[in-house]
């Protein structure tokens, strides 16, 4: 009787832990964003929380194009943050792990080519 409930409890773990590493794959997926970004208007749009990169920079490109013509992908992300900076004369924009990291970058990177650069649009996914 003690073998018998040996496997059975053996057989039972078994299970639970396939569950549970199964649960895991797909809760540790990917998210993607994406910012689109007019130069011509200064007008953007952004997604998260989307499954592919390809998703998220189309979502971001229709978000732009529902509200500016010229739009471009600015920056994509995955699971973090994306920011645009825009300065007098250019802009930058930069991933990053969270929306302070990705708007410095974004700052410093516009920096590069022109002066007075401030964060125009950020976002981030959930993960």
């Amino acid at each position: 009787m003690v073998q018998i409930a040996f496997i059975f409890f053996k057989r039972i773990t078994t299970v639970a832990v396939l569950a549970f590493m199964t649960t895991g794959v797909a809760a540790a997926a990917d998210n993607f964003g994406a910012i689109a970004f007019s130069k011509a208007t200064g007008g953007y749009g952004f997604v998260y929380d989307r499954q592919s990169r390809r998703e998220a920079e189309n979502g971001a490109m229709r978000e732009c194009r529902s509200r500016t013509s010229g739009c471009q992908v600015a920056v994509w992300f995955r699971n973090g943050c994306g920011a645009v900076a825009i300065g007098s004369n250019g802009w930058g924009s930069e991933p990053g792990a969270t929306r302070q990291a990705a708007e410095r970058a974004a700052r410093r990177k516009c920096s590069r080519y022109t002066n007075g650069c401030q964060v125009l649009a950020w976002s981030c996914t959930s993960r």
